[in-house]
């Protein structure tokens, strides 16, 4: 009889660990979404764009085309960091100036250069999508205002424009 009841006790106790640990899953999913909410709510109010997509499907981050992007980054007036994550070996005809130039197999342990979470970080890679994998890692390291240039370098009208003058 007491081992039955000791059994029945352990049980309980593994179900009631298991819960918990389901409710902290909950918690925290809560807080991402509460977190993405607010940083939506503030990009609004500061007048900036957020794709539907972003909104609909949660995703932490938007695309920006180059075109958009290089808009941006040509504002004297717009906030922002641009954050280069190519590779070391990656040779750029043309980096932005001022380009932050981290790359992404060091960005889990650089990502401390990006001080500011708010200001609004542009991220560019050679053709997008180490881009990408760079967005999904500052979310996780608490950046919120992150933008995804598609189609990188590949794309960045300055590039391009250089390129075709060269080739001509």
């Amino acid at each position: 009889m007491d081992l039955k009841f000791f059994q029945m006790l352990e049980f309980i106790n593994n179900r009631l660990t298991n819960i918990e640990k389901n409710i902290s899953k909950i918690d925290e999913k809560v807080e991402f979404g509460l977190s993405l909410q607010r940083n939506f709510l503030i990009r609004i109010k500061n007048g900036e764009d957020i794709d539907d997509s972003s909104i609909l499907l949660g995703r932490p981050y938007n695309d920006l085309s180059p075109v958009k992007a290089y808009s941006i980054y040509k504002n004297a007036d717009a906030d922002f960091i641009i954050l280069d994550v190519s590779s070391k070996n990656f040779n750029t005809v043309i980096r932005p100036k001022g380009a932050l130039h981290i790359p992404l197999e060091e960005l889990n342990t650089r990502y401390v250069e990006i001080q500011n979470k708010t200001t609004p970080i542009l991220i560019i890679s050679e053709d997008g999508l180490r881009s990408i994998l760079a967005c999904e890692m500052l979310v996780k390291k608490g950046h919120y205002n992150l933008n995804n240039i598609s189609g990188g370098y590949k794309f960045w009208p300055e590039v391009n424009k250089n390129t075709a003058n060269q080739l001509s």
